[in-house]
């Protein structure tokens, strides 16, 4: 039972020509080095009164001033680099601090693991192959300064020298660094797209459920509105073909204006055959209400899906009676989402049952399918976590592979609601796999307002995609 979203949600991590790395940005980041290392330069040398090559140091850290101001001269503030460009930038970066380093010596100074700092820089920003080669210049460059600098600066007396194998044990210390440094940031940075794009789709579903549901509402208000002008036409007209002659060369037009008139009621029936009669936003389900909606669109597929809705066995009294809730599009959207998945990976049955106390209301959707792998069972509900494999058949013959992203949305819109969930194989000699979803009593029934403090629903709205649209093709 593992989600189903459309690629157009995936995120493209590659970033075309561009790299992700802002002007701004890393003009910033040399800003701070600069002015970092004229405050090192002039303590070691003026407070510390150690001997180093100062004039050449000032050189050095003279040139990275000047890329700086180039670079905010050429290029606007909010600047994209390029790919190669913004690696040429921190490739220089490396090389910059390994001179410094060079002068004031080598893999003795203290600050040789600053040296790391462009390597995350670019796993937060750009592609994996360029990281690569900015990890390998940044540990050719410690490894050049472990044997050859000029001394550190120090005492005459005693003279400070440190032995080969302290040495290799800071560059040592660098590149075990590096590696995870990097990894680690490339991870968060990862892990933080997945969830913005799965978050931006979450949105575009949930507004489309919303406008859905708002165009049932207008088409009932349409069809209650315009029924009383509709029947007038009919009776007038009826009336006039009544009175004029049968040869009159204006019957043939009455005719045709009740007709149009008939068959405009019509369209406005078949509109508001399945709303329910009241604003679908502000209406009332019950629990198996609520189950039936969500289920309705899977009722004809190869699954047979059973309902079930009673009270738990310890419910008396008015806790035994059934939970009603708002319709919320977002609740129903993400149960049907749930059954849907259920009904792809079904072998003939989908299960639904629902049962409540005066505390809770649970939902437990069941399929006799291959079941949850055990290697996600745990992580599912996350963005991008499936259990669908490329080339796996939809009820309509064709081939899908799966992002995990419509567990992911269903998850969250449930979570809103209130919900809990937990993830679960059926016990043998059974086989499949069971979500069950639980309310506590007064989230299902509260106006959604009331529940901490917010709509359950995003409000931000997203204007509708239009016919032919890569979003509305998606969703």
């Amino acid at each position: 039972m593992p989600g189903n979203t459309p690629r157009f949600f995936e995120p493209n991590f590659t970033f075309g020509g561009d790299s992700q790395l802002r002007l701004q940005t890393i003009v910033r980041l040399r800003w701070f080095g600069v002015l970092g290392q004229i405050f090192a330069l002039c303590v070691v040398y003026f407070w510390l009164g150690f001997d180093l090559p100062a004039g050449a140091c000032l050189t050095i850290i003279a040139v990275s001033a000047w890329v700086n101001v180039f670079l905010a001269i050429r290029y606007p503030a909010r600047h994209r680099l390029s790919l190669r460009f913004a690696t040429a930038l921190l490739a220089y970066d490396i090389i910059q601090l390994a001179s410094l380093l060079y002068l004031t010596g080598g893999i003795d100074n203290p600050f040789t693991m600053l040296i790391v700092a462009p390597v995350t820089v670019s796993a937060a920003t750009l592609p994996l192959g360029h990281t690569i080669g900015l990890g390998v210049l940044a540990l050719a460059s410690t490894a050049l300064l472990a044997f050859y600098a000029k001394p550190l600066p120090w005492y005459l007396d005693p003279p400070l020298t440190h032995p080969l194998l302290y040495k290799v044990g800071i560059l040592s210390a660098v590149a075990a660094s590096m590696p995870f440094l990097a990894i680690y940031v490339w991870r968060l940075t990862k892990e933080g797209r997945q969830m913005s794009a799965a978050l931006a789709a979450t949105e575009l579903v949930l507004s489309r459920e919303q406008k859905l549901h708002a165009l049932d509402g207008l088409a009932a208000a349409a069809a209650h509105e315009l029924g009383t002008p509709l029947s007038t036409i009919t009776l007038v007209t009826n009336e006039l073909d009544r009175q004029i002659d049968k040869n009159s060369p204006h019957r043939e037009d009455i005719l045709l204006l009740r007709s149009q008139a008939q068959r405009c009621r019509e369209i406005l029936q078949k509109l508001t055959r399945h709303p329910p009669d009241e604003d679908p936003l502000h209406a009332t389900l019950t629990v198996k209400e609520l189950l039936h909606e969500a289920a309705a669109p899977y009722l004809d597929g190869r699954a047979r899906i059973q309902i079930r809705a009673t009270p738990s066995s310890s419910a008396a009294g008015p806790e035994a009676r059934q939970p009603t809730g708002l319709r919320r599009p977002g609740v129903i959207y993400g149960l049907g989402n749930l059954i849907e998945n259920a009904a792809d990976y079904a072998e003939s049955r989908v299960e639904i049952s629902a049962e409540w106390d005066g505390q809770t209301v649970v939902v437990l959707i069941a399929d006799d399918g291959p079941g949850f792998k055990p290697e996600v069972i745990d992580n599912l509900g996350e963005p991008y976590v499936t259990t669908r494999s490329a080339g796996r058949k939809e009820r309509n013959g064709g081939k899908v592979s799966g992002l995990g992203l419509g567990f992911f949305i269903a998850k969250t819109l449930l979570e809103r609601s209130g919900a809990r969930f937990h993830f679960d194989n059926r016990a043998a000699p059974e086989h499949g796999a069971m979500v069950r979803i639980t309310w506590p009593r007064t989230a299902f029934e509260a106006m959604p307002e009331a529940r901490e403090g917010h709509a359950p629903f995003p409000t931000r709205r997203l204007e509708p995609p239009a016919p032919g649209d890569p979003i509305s093709d998606a969703i």
